[in-house]
């Protein structure tokens, strides 16, 4: 009897060798798991678990010995742990060798740098540079500044140093949870503060020479398409070939997003392939056209070279952005298999080019792109590999209609599994997802890949000759993209075009990614099992809630959910980057209306008060919107009869409202907030990213808030000290003082709900129970 239990354990151990043995030839596709694994702990949690993660891949490394040096499963947990401990290092030491202390408060001044890259941005009227101005007492060694583009010296390129007035500030986090955290990117930029220029700018020395040539380059060549193909087709064919997206139309650029065709402007697998694919074609069929060196020499391996090479500088000449280089090194990779005789396309190359990204790269693991891109390559090389789908595109005896229509829909077939499979990242990160790319792209990648671009590059080569040469061909590309654009208009505009879920919850996702990863890896009957918990994962992001109302960290901004999926704003007059922002975070694609306007709403020009019943109870809310002085007395009572008071500045200690008061003080703390009043929960953007150095919420940076306003304050102190003390030298020679007139309160309506203040008056109507 006592024998069971071992017999019972050596059995599961058996049965987990077989699989393993089953498995072993995808084993290997593993080696990324591991990696972004401990990226994305490090990712989560920060540096601060890193000896809790030392100590659990010990434990883990144990467990693998005990059951046995020669067994696959301990070669598994001893990889496993290596590659776990390897990912977060990476990450680690690459967040600790490029990140720069951000700028904790905003800076008016002079400042003097050299250019190092050059942004044209169009669409908003304005040149981007990026500026080192080296050793600076209060400034990051980097910054990034935003310059008029009517005040933008023309010879302000990259090398050249200039002098400007600039107003600086931290690199923003998100402004509401869940929501895109640009000081992220910058922290892993190098970049400490951003800006815009306030004056004229001088250059001090010109750039004797272009100091970043592939900036150099790509800018000449965007110039170039837009100035031939026009106003209204040139951003996106800039775009479409070298990936510079700054000068796209607002209205076209949301189109494209909502139909699904967004992957059209950044430059990654189908721009890479359609150009290494045409210089591999272009440069074998011309070589074959040589017998004498087409008998003596391998030509396939000749135009592989070519194409790699052409595939390299292309890659540098748009930028090196992440999806670049994935597509660069899968092309690479590629071209050596054509060239050697091997399987072109397979998982094994996704994951090998999933590694090098990892490696130089592991911030990008977060991002959407990586995650967007990979996934869509590695379910088109899944369906290419199931037997069904090579059963149903194999050549066979029929005609030449039924061959287009059966590959026609082979090619819808794609385009729906990958839509299928990206919907979730896309809701994730950008809490919405086009409906109907899959249509879309059946028409606009062809149209792209086969028209466009090729006529884009014959447009290029023809006016290096002559302009004349040139022009036939930028006229094919401005058709062909006058007829993407309408695709995406009329696709974006149609009904239910549009899937819209707020803030999911991160378990799920990362349940979803994990579950789809062992579906698409192991190739045995086990793999099945993954079902479920992706099963679980899915019903837990579709039945996400809605949060009540949302709060920006600077308190500037309110949005009230109501009604049938309808949104209310404290500030009606909200650009159209908040409107955006809070409407995409709480699922409402209807236009947002002013909370004056949500019934039941009390407001006036410096507040607003209303109800939400959300379960069994009502809560009152009363929200501050002006600037001016409110009595004290008169928000005290206020406040006691709201049970939640929001507010943009420092509220003082005698408003207490019943549950919360979230005003400038609290918000410093805590970033962002998104309400839930049923469940009485709140989620801050501090709760996520806290533990991070970028982040304005980390302990040393509000240790460092806190002892600068400490500072300030007894400067000032000091200054106001040394004022009375000159006030009282001059007034002992007994001259008479002229008394100063009382500071009299804003003869306005102050609260929401009070008739007036009106002191100087005579009096006015009072505050009822009710109304707040």
């Amino acid at each position: 009897m006592g024998d069971a239990p071992a017999q019972r354990a050596e059995s599961r151990l058996d049965a987990m060798e077989s699989w393993l043995e089953q498995e072993r030839e995808r084993l290997p596709l593993l080696v990324p798991v591991g990696l972004g694994t401990g990226i994305s702990l490090w990712q989560m949690f920060g540096g601060q678990i890193g000896w809790m993660l030392v100590a659990t891949c010990i434990g883990m490394t144990a467990l693998g010995l005990s059951a046995g040096l020669s067994t696959r499963l301990s070669h598994l947990a001893i990889a496993a742990a290596i590659l776990v401990l390897l990912g977060f290092a990476i990450i680690a030491a690459k967040s600790a060798l490029v990140g720069t202390a951000p700028l904790e408060r905003p800076w008016i001044g002079r400042v003097t740098g050299q250019v190092q890259s050059v942004e044209d941005i169009s669409a908003r009227g304005i040149v981007r540079y990026r500026l080192r101005i080296g050793t600076h007492g209060q400034l990051p060694p980097v910054i990034r500044v935003n310059i008029d583009k009517t005040m933008a010296p023309a010879r302000a390129l990259p090398g050249a140093i200039l002098t400007l007035k600039v107003r600086l500030m931290p690199p923003p986090g998100p402004a509401l949870p869940g929501s895109y955290d640009f000081a992220r990117t910058a922290w892993f930029e190098g970049i400490g503060a951003t800006g815009r220029a306030l004056g004229p700018v001088q250059i001090v020395v010109p750039a004797q020479a272009n100091a970043n040539f592939w900036n150099g380059a790509r800018n000449l060549v965007s110039d170039r398409i837009q100035r031939a193909m026009g106003p209204q087709t040139g951003p996106v064919g800039s775009a479409l070939l070298v990936g510079t997206r700054g000068n796209i139309a607002d209205a076209d650029a949301e189109a494209l997003r909502n139909s699904g065709m967004a992957h059209l402007l950044s430059v990654s697998g189908l721009h890479v392939t359609a150009v290494v694919g045409g210089s591999f074609l272009l440069v074998a069929g011309l070589l074959a056209l040589w017998p004498w060196f087409a008998l003596r020499v391998s030509v396939p391996l000749i135009a592989a070279g070519c194409a790699a090479g052409v595939a390299i500088v292309y890659t540098l000449l748009t930028g090196a952005e992440v999806p670049t280089v994935r597509a660069c090194i899968a092309a690479l990779l590629v071209l050596a298999a054509l060239a050697t005789g091997r399987e072109a396309l397979s998982l094994r190359l996704l994951a090998a080019g999933a590694i090098f990204v990892l490696i130089f790269w592991p911030e990008a693991l977060a991002g959407p792109s990586f995650q967007l891109s990979f996934a869509a390559v590695g379910t088109i090389i899944l369906l290419h590999e199931s037997r069904l789908i090579r059963r149903w595109l194999m050549r066979r005896d029929e005609s030449r209609a039924t061959r287009m229509a059966r590959q026609l829909f082979g090619l819808l077939l794609t385009g729906v599994a990958i839509e299928l499979v990206l919907a979730p990242i896309a809701l994730f990160h950008f809490h919405k997802s086009g409906l109907y790319g899959a249509l879309a792209n059946i028409v606009a990648i062809p149209l792209t890949t086969f028209i466009v671009m090729p006529a884009q590059l014959a447009g290029l080569a023809g006016d290096l000759v002559h302009n004349a040469l040139g022009a036939p061909f930028w006229w094919v590309a401005s058709q062909g993209i006058r007829a993407i654009l309408w695709i995406a208009h009329s696709v974006s505009a149609a009904p239910g075009a549009i899937a819209m879920l707020p803030e999911m919850p991160v378990w799920a996702f990362g349940t979803a990614i994990l579950s789809g990863l062992a579906i698409a890896i192991f190739v045995s009957g086990w793999r099945w099992l993954a079902l479920g918990p992706l099963a679980c994962a899915i019903v837990a992001m579709a039945m996400a809630e809605r949060p009540d109302m949302l709060l920006t960290g600077d308190g500037q901004h309110l949005a009230v959910t109501f009604g049938d999926g309808q949104l209310a704003l404290l500030r009606p007059r909200a650009g159209d980057y908040a409107r955006s922002i809070l409407g995409e975070t709480a699922a409402v694609g209807a236009e947002a209306i002013a909370l004056d306007a949500m019934p039941g709403a009390r407001c006036n020009a410096d507040s607003c008060a209303f109800s939400l019943q959300r379960g069994r109870r009502e809560w009152r809310i009363l929200a501050l919107r002006s600037g001016y002085i409110i009595p004290a007395m008169e928000l005290a009572a206020a406040c006691r009869r709201s049970d939640i008071v929001i507010s943009s500045r420092r509220l003082p200690w005698s408003c207490k409202p019943r549950w919360l008061k979230a005003d400038g003080a609290m918000l410093e703390q805590t970033g962002g907030l998104a309400f839930y009043l049923g469940d009485q929960r709140i989620i801050s953007v501090a709760k996520d990213n806290s533990h991070h150095p970028w982040s304005a919420y980390s302990t040393a940076r509000l240790q460092r808030r806190a002892e600068q306003r400490a500072e300030q304050k007894r400067r000032g102190q000091a200054r106001r000290s040394s004022a009375r003390m000159h006030q009282s030298l001059s007034d002992s020679g007994g001259a008479a003082r002229q008394a100063a007139p009382a500071l009299q309160p804003r003869s306005h309506h102050n609260i929401a709900g009070r008739s007036c203040y009106l002191p100087d008056r005579g009096g006015c109507g009072h505050f009822r129970g009710g109304d707040i």
